[in-house]
């Protein structure tokens, strides 16, 4: 069998022989890629043949032949995948890419795209070079071919998800999905992406795009597609910049952006929205703090990451909304939400707060059965007790609640047990 150590140079002068079909490409193909490499593919066993090619698709006549050429031990066999491995990693990018592009073979083009073997770099050149038709991506065989590749190849746990490849949001769902900036990029620049509003909008919301396909979108001035890249906290500050000339934009940008000194000190203004930014530092929560804005503590008592100091400085104001606010959102310091619990004013706030221990949220659904109010942001809290949930999910005032909590969805798929009825 063969060994995987072994080098394409190895076959070199060879003769072989192909026992049922090539996968990776046409048959024309296979014996163009043989040639270059000195290789001559026969049809029988005969004098000089080492090297046996199992392919897919063999005849019960071929699938004998196999058995009865491995009984003698005169020969080696070679499955097709890594045998097809080995020749689609020694293609010769330039050379194939200009007689792509002499020929302007369509066919050929879209075997290679199908080709799973090619390198991630030879691919997405193949890719640029196919041209769409002014189609859709889905709209004709050849452009749903090559879609449907192009997902398969880069679509995580795509053996779970057998039909991802020709559903309409596939493409969709790649984007969110992956980290790779060369993938955005590519698919920023395909043709049909002109008609996915939303999905040119999931692109230039990601924290992997690449500045120079921001820079695009900036200059498209595509109102929908700028306010998605607002909420990007990876932009740069030069994009940042451009973006601001519009209020609207400046502000989601203000929430979002992950922050450094410049940015703060350009974002200031907007102290209300620099507020729910939950990649403030301390220094710059003490300078929104000083500007003794109402609504800036309001939304300071908002962000998760407020340090225990200034939630202490918040509270010391003794404003209800402002206090209200910090117990349903705060996780830093748990001993500030133990000594929250003594106030029943408090505990509607921790029942929706994720961070608030389970103890106390234990302590919330004894104490609270007659709440309903309790009781149903205990259903909505990932953090609650399974078991609690279980009873909730008993009662059909919170029935729903508790079948879209996303904890409570994953202990049932972990367990494999379904929904209760």
């Amino acid at each position: 069998m063969y060994n995987l150590t072994m080098k394409l140079a190895e076959f070199k002068n060879q003769k072989i022989v192909l026992l049922g079909k090539s996968r990776a490409f046409s048959d024309e193909e296979f014996r163009g890629q043989l040639d270059v490499h000195g290789i001559t593919l026969v049809d029988e066993v005969q004098e000089g043949v080492k090297w046996i090619i199992e392919g897919r698709m063999m005849t019960p006549y071929e699938q004998n032949k196999v058995d009865e050429l491995y009984e003698t031990g005169l020969y080696s066999f070679v499955d097709i995948e890594p045998f097809e491995k080995m020749l689609s990693q020694e293609i010769q990018e330039s050379t194939l890419l200009m007689s792509l592009k002499l020929s302007g073979d369509k066919e050929r083009l879209k075997v290679f795209l199908q080709n799973i073997h090619i390198q991630d770099t030879l691919f997405f050149k193949l890719l640029a070079m196919y041209r769409w038709n002014k189609e859709d991506f889905f709209e004709n065989d050849d452009n749903r071919d090559v879609t449907a590749a192009l997902i398969s190849r880069f679509y995580k746990n795509i053996e779970r998800n057998h039909n991802v490849q020709y559903a309409p949001t596939g493409l969709f769902h790649l984007v969110r999905q992956t980290d790779d900036p060369r993938l955005l990029e590519a698919i920023s620049q395909l043709e049909p992406l002109s008609l996915h509003p939303k999905l040119k909008a999931e692109i230039a919301s990601h924290t992997a795009t690449p500045k120079k396909v921001l820079q695009k979108f900036v200059k498209e001035k595509d109102d929908a597609v700028l306010e998605a890249m607002a909420y990007n906290p990876s932009l740069t500050t030069e994009i940042v910049k451009e973006l601001l000339e519009n209020q609207y934009l400046a502000k989601i940008i203000a929430q979002n952006i992950t922050l450094n000194e410049e940015l703060f000190s350009l974002l200031e203004v907007y102290g209300e929205d620099l507020a729910y930014n939950d990649s403030l530092d301390d220094t710059m929560q003490t300078e929104l703090l000083e500007k003794n804005d109402e609504a800036i503590a309001l939304a300071l008592a908002h962000n998760i990451n407020l340090t225990c100091k200034h939630a202490k400085e918040l509270l010391s104001l003794e404003n209800d909304a402002i206090q209200e606010a910090l117990f349903e959102h705060f996780s830093g310091d748990i001993s500030l939400l133990q000594e929250g619990y003594k106030d029943e004013k408090n505990h509607l706030a921790l029942a929706k707060n994720k961070a608030t221990p389970q103890e106390i949220l234990t302590a919330l659904y004894d104490e609270g059965r007659g709440l309903a109010v309790v009781l149903e942001a205990l259903a909505q809290n990932e953090n609650t007790p399974i078991a609690i949930l279980y009873q909730l999910q008993l009662d059909a005032r919170f029935e729903r609640f508790v079948k879209t909590n996303e904890a409570f969805s994953q202990h049932i798929q972990s367990q494999n047990i379904g929904w209760l009825l």
